[in-house]
């Protein structure tokens, strides 16, 4: 499974009605409002690198108040999880 996260820039008075649209689209698994210079993170996981264009390049324009984005897809993974698990198995 592919990882991307996309920075989303939304019109102001239409980041709530951008993110339901944007958790709507197949594909996203999580949308969170933030504060900062962006809006919105987006979370997508997909099975194919084509999916993520598809996803960003055709559905993300669909959406109403979107204005920019910045994606970064994930090439590995680290959690506190994943630690543990390897001191579990003698791994240092």
């Amino acid at each position: 499974m592919i990882t991307t996260i996309v920075l989303v820039k939304a019109e102001p008075r239409l980041i709530p009605q951008c993110a339901r649209k944007l958790a709507g689209i197949d594909g996203v698994t999580d949308v969170y409002s933030v504060s900062g210079e962006w809006d919105l993170v987006v979370l997508v996981k997909v099975p194919q690198y084509e999916d993520i264009a598809k996803i960003v390049t055709e559905e993300f324009p669909k959406v109403p108040g979107l204005q920019r984005t910045t994606t970064l897809t994930a090439f590995k993974a680290y959690s506190k999880a994943d630690l543990e698990q390897a001191w579990d198995i003698g791994v240092e």
